[in-house]
């Protein structure tokens, strides 16, 4: 199992990924406890411009989207291993996603991601400077993921939140990354080019669930989770934020 941070050598097998989030207001990150690490992830013109473009051509807007409505009539669409659905796709990809969802990777985005968190807490794990790190999202706060952060979003039971997503530039690469829970080791990752988050990432966690060699760390024989332990899941749910 993982060990502290003050462990240097174990710390050596991470890779150097970025820089650290900084400056997350209400937010303050701290090191991922060893039971729930690596199982466990010029604009006003420009919109004033796309708003008027819209007016002239003659484009219908649509009407404003009632959340709590929405969930009492929409809520058995949120479905696992992701548990997200698309509400918007254009111009910005907006997704209402629910809990409890079954992921143990580590989504590599090459833009920003916005998180607001409509009801209860969400857990936001990630990698910063080859440590792993969590951040606590409670109810009503909001929280922008810088790009290439390495990230797993563990949402528990009946809690709701939304994320916004930018369309993806046509060179980029989304990465879905899983890591080893015995030693901290890289086991597998998977790249597309993102153009519907609501099918790829659940195409590509099932993937990796279906195939044993692709789970199995290549370091020590250590074979990945595909969901986290019932009673992880329950220590990242009951842990102070």
């Amino acid at each position: 199992m993982y060990t502290n941070r003050d462990d240097k050598q174990s710390s050596t097998v991470m890779l150097k990924l970025g820089t650290p989030i900084e400056g997350a207001a209400r937010h303050a990150c701290r090191q991922t406890p060893a039971f729930a690490r690596a199982p466990f992830t010029a604009r006003q013109k420009v919109q004033h411009t796309a708003f008027s473009s819209s007016r002239q051509t003659g484009a219908q807007l649509s009407s404003p989207l009632n959340l709590p409505k929405w969930l009492q009539e929409n809520s058995h669409l949120l479905k696992p291993p992701v548990n997200n659905y698309c509400v918007y796709n254009d111009p910005m990809t907006v997704m209402i996603v629910g809990g409890p969802n079954a992921r143990t990777d580590y989504h590599i985005n090459e833009t920003p991601e916005f998180f607001y968190q409509y009801k209860g807490r969400m857990l936001l794990k990630t990698v910063q400077n080859g440590e792993f790190k969590d951040i606590y999202i409670n109810e009503g706060e909001l929280f922008l993921l810088p790009a290439n952060t390495p990230h797993n979003p563990v949402r528990f039971a009946d809690t709701v939140g939304v994320v916004l997503e930018q369309p993806r530039p046509e060179s980029s690469l989304d990465r879905l990354r899983w890591y080893c829970q015995n030693c901290g080791e890289k086991v597998h990752e998977a790249s597309f080019h993102c153009t519907n988050l609501g099918s790829q990432i659940k195409e590509a966690v099932n993937a990796f669930k279906e195939d044993s060699e692709k789970r199995k760390c290549g370091n020590c024989g250590e074979t990945c989770d595909v969901a986290p332990k019932p009673e992880v899941m329950e220590k990242m749910r009951t842990a102070p934020s």
